[in-house]
């Protein structure tokens, strides 16, 4: 009897287990809505751009943005990748491997990769070259980013005309009052560092990405842009620059969002973005 009642149970936890309903992601649009990824690529494929928020080290958000370019790729429109995760300073770069006049090895030799590249964000860069899609580098350099951080934006003028082609023409407008340049301030609160540089070079990457993008507004593109959440997020970032020279522009923004499984999206999570993509807290990390 004993061993019965323990093969039932075995059994009974089989059957559980195999019939529980396990998903890697699920898709919200800003009205709490649950949503297909099917709707929200459609979605996609009608705006001019699309602000795919992500978490730098979540594979799941890694994928979906691979799973989306190829549906976006399938519309037949003029599609165009761009991203956060390279420098303007690059393009050269990319243009020469994507043209194959430099290796895989010479560009990824030369090219300042992020540490998770080869496992995020090259299957898209290979994507793109395999299928003739233009890539746009929009991130400023570094380099720059890091003088605005000690001497804020002001560091920028003294800079060559070179130098100054690697970012959005000065002075560059910062509203400092955003609630998310503000609630970077209150994060930073009793910190060493000069809170406003700091703000200003967070401002200055948010504005070279979206001065990144303006050549190609208006030209008949849908653009898939990779940025962290929190350049895209509330309309923020990115989108406020983007909006500032292009207010009727036609896009669409992504945040992601890392839940644990008894947690659920927050009002003002739904309201982040067009869509949210909630992911499990345990969920594959690059890094």
């Amino acid at each position: 009897m004993h061993k019965g009642f323990l093969i039932t149970i075995v059994l009974l936890l089989v059957f559980t287990i195999s019939h529980a309903q396990v998903k890697a992601f699920k898709i919200f649009d800003k009205n709490g809505e649950e949503v297909s990824f099917e709707q929200l690529a459609e979605e996609s494929s009608q705006a001019e751009i699309v602000f795919f928020g992500e978490l730098h080290n979540n594979s799941i958000a890694h994928w979906l943005q691979l799973r989306l370019l190829k549906g976006l790729h399938q519309t037949e429109q003029s599609i165009i990748l761009a991203g956060e995760f390279f420098e303007r300073d690059d393009q050269l770069n990319i243009d020469e491997w994507f043209s194959g006049k430099i290796t895989d090895k010479n560009f990824e030799a030369e090219a300042k990769l992020w540490n998770n590249y080869s496992t995020d964000y090259k299957p898209l860069m290979l994507y793109a070259k395999k299928n003739d899609l233009p890539f746009i580098a929009s991130n400023v350099p570094r380099k720059y980013a890091s003088l605005v951080s000690r001497e804020g934006l002001k560091a920028l003028d003294s800079l060559s005309i070179e130098a100054k082609s690697n970012f959005p023409p000065l002075p560059i407008h910062v509203d400092k009052e955003l609630p998310g340049y503000v609630g970077m301030k209150e994060m930073m609160h009793g910190s060493s560092m000069n809170v406003d540089f700091m703000i200003e070079a967070q401002a200055l990457k948010d504005a070279t990405m979206a001065y990144s993008l303006f050549e190609y507004i208006g030209e008949g593109h849908n653009i898939l842009h990779i940025n962290g959440s929190y350049h895209s997020n509330n309309y923020e970032g990115i989108v406020w620059y983007i909006k500032q020279a292009y207010p009727d522009i036609n896009l669409l923004t992504i945040n992601t969002v890392e839940l644990e499984d008894d947690q659920t999206l927050d009002e003002k999570q739904l309201k982040s973005a067009d869509f949210i993509i909630v992911v499990p807290a345990d969920s594959p990390k690059s890094y």
